[in-house]
């Protein structure tokens, strides 16, 4: 599970919020809780709120539609991040790698 505190603007969250949400528990093979401040504050900004819970294939199982202070609640089985790892096996085909930069150590990793 990975928690998210955020504090998008009003448009970006409007546009961006969800799809941003449920791609990164795609992408990790995990739930998202993303927790996000909500309405106007004593700068000027506004926050779009919209606190969610989104499981490991991308499905929001909460989500406060408001932009009010909530409570968002879902029931989580960690079994689910197992199978989404499953249907998506990214990290079968990883390869270890090196790069060499003139004059640095080489920057190792793993890529899929």
């Amino acid at each position: 599970m990975s928690l998210v505190p955020a504090a998008f603007t009003v448009p970006t969250g409007r546009a961006h919020w969800q799809v941003l949400m449920r791609a990164r528990a795609i992408e990790s093979e995990l739930f998202i809780v993303a927790a996000a401040q909500a309405g106007r504050h004593e700068d000027g900004r506004e926050t779009f709120g919209h606190s969610l819970i989104v499981d490991p294939w991308g499905r929001i199982l909460a989500e406060a539609a408001h932009d009010r202070p909530g409570v968002v609640l879902a029931e989580i089985d960690t079994a689910r991040s197992a199978e989404a790892r499953a249907r998506i096996p990214n990290l079968r085909n990883a390869r270890e790698f090196a790069v060499s930069v003139q004059g640095n150590a080489p920057l190792r990793g793993a890529a899929s």
